[in-house]
């Protein structure tokens, strides 16, 4: 009897602390995206030589032009899973969510373009023509640090295991 009483208790537990887990883990995935959200912000200030004012005005038209792609994003990979994970996914199915797939980028060069004339307004020129290879290059800095991380960690990993 008390084995039962002591496994339900660690039942009800378990469940309660499971969705406090993914509560945490939620929280930190924000946290984590509020800060790489800053990391951005600083990188392209510095990277293009904004004034206070510029940043005040560029980074939030920026920051909303990606929120809209990364919307568009996200609403086209749900539809890739759907697709991906039915059964019984006619042909016609897989051909809509292909052609959907192409047009997001499409969309998104269309969402870029509408914002680059915004951008014209706050920036120089010669900050507007900078942007896109400040944003690769940000974006190569990432991965470089994400596969220095993952190299430490796998070769923590090799070692510990010898």
């Amino acid at each position: 009897m008390k084995k039962l009483i002591l496994i339900a208790l660690m039942m009800v537990a378990a469940a309660t602390a499971a969705p406090s887990a993914e509560a945490q883990g939620k929280a930190s995935r924000e946290q984590w995206m509020t800060e790489m959200r800053q990391y951005k912000r600083n990188y392209l200030a510095k990277e293009l030589e904004l004034t206070k004012e510029q940043q005040n005005k560029f980074l939030p038209l920026y920051e909303a032009m990606e929120d809209e792609c990364a919307a568009l994003d996200e609403d086209t990979r749900q539809m890739e899973r759907r697709i991906s994970q039915a059964a019984d996914a006619s042909d016609l199915e897989y051909e809509k969510a292909t052609e959907a797939m192409y047009d997001t980028k499409v969309k998104q060069a269309e969402i870029e373009r509408e914002y680059a004339a915004k951008f014209k307004e706050v920036l120089t020129p010669k900050q507007l023509f900078r942007l896109k290879d400040a944003d690769r290059k940000f974006a190569r800095t990432m991965m470089r640090q994400h596969n220095r991380l993952r190299g430490n960690a796998r070769a923590a990993g090799e070692k510990a295991q010898q």
